[in-house]
């Protein structure tokens, strides 16, 4: 399987499953519903969990889950799937929510315009809305895939995974679409430097809260 074609070309078989599994299941999210989740939990919408979150943990958390223990054969806490070094990651999260806060309440009350149009009106379910929308979001980035990419690429793992995750932003407002190749270095780094996904996941989740309560007029 990791030799191919009649000139020699290798491929490593975990980066093709990588890629190509990352690539189908951000496909199929931003296509389809997985199942028709109203049916099958009544009441689910008056609740404020959106549709798309359960579809995300499904495809990006539990998905990778079973690929790296069925297919791969190896440990979830080799791609990321722990705490990690959490002093370190504890005080990296304090670090990102105080450099992030001032900027978030900036754009949140009409720094960006598009930006406080797109989320004052996302506040069903806040915040256990936005866990469970990021929750597995973060795992599939900076866990499977930063992890999975590192075992060939080392540390330039946190350059290719912010590549697919700026991409999954387009129909974003333009700014924060812009910003997350960038951004998701900073969550890659911090991935990379604690050995574990629950820490950029935790700056996540405060980010993408706090833009909504902002620009919802819940803060202020």
């Amino acid at each position: 399987m990791k030799r191919i074609l009649d000139n020699g070309v290798k491929i490593d078989w975990k980066i093709a499953v990588l890629t190509i599994a990352s690539t189908l299941l951000i496909t199929i999210e931003y296509y389809h519903h997985l199942f028709d989740w109203q049916k099958l939990i009544p009441g689910l919408m008056l609740t404020g969990t959106p549709i798309q979150a359960i579809d995300r943990t499904i495809l990006y958390l539990i998905v990778p889950l079973l690929i790296i223990i069925l297919v791969f054969r190896q440990r979830p806490s080799e791609f990321g799937f722990g705490f990690g070094n959490w002093r370190v990651g504890i005080a990296l999260t304090l670090v990102g929510i105080a450099i992030m806060t001032p900027i978030l309440w900036w754009l949140g009350h009409g720094g960006d315009p598009t930006m406080q149009a797109y989320y004052r009106t996302r506040t069903a379910g806040i915040p256990w809305s936005t866990f469970l929308d990021l929750f597995g979001w973060e795992y599939l980035f900076r866990g499977w895939l930063l992890f999975g990419y590192a075992r060939k690429f080392g540390p330039e793992a946190i350059w290719l995974q912010a590549v697919p995750f700026a991409l999954a932003h387009l129909g974003k407002p333009e700014l924060e679409t812009l910003s997350t190749i960038f951004g998701g270095f900073a969550f890659g780094w911090v991935a990379w430097r604690t050995r574990s996904f629950f820490y950029p996941f935790l700056i996540h989740w405060f980010v993408a809260t706090f833009i909504i309560l902002v620009a919802a007029g819940r803060l202020g």
